[in-house]
């Protein structure tokens, strides 16, 4: 594996050197080369390629925050993951999963200077779907029409999750953590005596038929189109919350999905922080899903815990080896999009957005980009 990532850093210098003398087009460029390009270390170092081919990004799920896509351009941190804001272009009366309004959305990134390249929060995939109610077919249709729209468009990540009516979840989003930071929390005690919700009791293996349903009508689908599914763990990941119960909780229901339609379009997101607070030792678990090529979006984050009790913190102090961790997703040639996920709300800075603190996010990809760095020049 690293003979293999040494040849890829050794022909993308070189990419990089006959472009910086006209010797190639952009056409002639792989896509995944595109938006990298050769850096210097300081004197005496190798060169090697940004962030290891890796499309270091951020979050951006409530629209342009002018501020934010400042800083991550003085960063060099130009993926953008989000939802087809249709807000963001000035349409009405359109639909999200249409071509038009996709390529309205992205044409606003590109004017930022930022690659949209991760639909997270995809339209058309909700509660029918998940439940199992009437329209539900609507809906699955709507969804095949976003990812063939999305393929046109060259946006290939779908970010997804199989928690219907209540998503992600904390009992706490201001609990101190270090130097005062705020930083969410869940202490699964907290929910004791919460009522049920409208649907009444939802089991498990309700929510695997839908979900079976689901990925046999989709994935072949995603095949045909090039688009790559990546389904998020429950978050958190206890076994019912108010009625509803979550099913994508431990490694092995993760397997018992990908078995469900194997195929290259049917993947995950690797969620550090989730997969940690179920027990899952983090590099292993990587390289585990590596081996099959499953892996198409990370969410790289630290946590304290376990799935029923637990805080966020800083990506440097938690439970994860995180070096080890990134090793892992060098050493399985790891090259998708990346982003750091639910930071403490520092000071000066609003909780009003809690677990996407800007100056958070600042420390956050310096740490990553420092690991990344570290590991290309540790396997040169």
């Amino acid at each position: 594996m690293k003979d293999n990532r040494r040849d890829f850093i050794k022909k993308s210098a070189s990419l990089a050197a006959a472009i910086s003398v006209g010797g190639l087009a952009t056409s002639d460029i792989p896509n995944q080369l595109i938006t990298k390009r050769k850096v210097t270390p300081s004197s005496g170092q190798t060169d090697f390629i940004r962030d290891g081919g890796m499309q270091m990004s951020l979050s951006y799920f409530w629209g342009l925050e002018p501020h934010k896509i400042a800083l991550a351009k003085q960063m060099d941190v130009l993926g953008a993951v989000g939802g087809i804001n249709v807000q963001m272009t000035g349409l009405n009366n359109v639909n999200p999963w249409d071509y038009e309004t996709i390529m309205a959305v992205k044409e606003v990134w590109d004017k930022q200077g930022l690659k949209f390249n991760v639909v997270e929060g995809p339209p058309s995939l909700g509660e029918k779907t998940k439940l199992g109610l009437e329209g539900r077919d609507e809906e699955i249709a709507n969804f095949i029409s976003l990812m063939k729209n999305l393929s046109r468009a060259g946006i290939e990540v779908i970010c997804y999750n199989w928690m219907p009516v209540i998503g992600w979840y904390r009992t706490d989003k201001a609990k101190p953590g270090r130097g005062g930071a705020l930083v969410t929390a869940f202490d699964n005690d907290a929910l004791k005596g919460e009522p049920i919700t409208k649907y009444g009791e939802v089991s498990k293996e309700k929510l695997w038929s839908n979900l079976e349903y689901f990925l046999k009508a989709v994935v072949p689908e995603a095949e045909k189109v090039g688009i790559k599914l990546a389904m998020h763990p429950d978050d958190p990941q206890v076994d019912e919350i108010k009625g509803i119960s979550r099913i994508m909780t431990t490694v092995d229901n993760f397997k018992r999905m990908l078995d469900i339609y194997p195929s290259p379009s049917n993947g995950i997101t690797m969620c550090q922080g989730n997969f940690s607070l179920m027990g899952a030792d983090i590099p292993a678990t990587v390289r585990e899903f590596g081996k099959r090529n499953v892996i198409h979006f990370v969410h790289f984050r630290n946590v304290r815990g376990g799935k029923f009790k637990f805080d966020e913190c800083f990506h440097d102090e938690g439970q994860i080896n995180m070096s080890e961790a990134m090793q892992a997703y060098y050493d399985i040639g790891f090259k998708g999009p990346i982003r750091p996920d639910h930071v403490p709300t520092m000071d000066g800075d609003s909780n009003e957005k809690a677990g996407y603190s800007t100056i958070g996010t600042l420390y956050a990809c310096g740490y990553i980009r420092g690991l990344i760095e570290a590991v290309a020049m540790k396997n040169k």
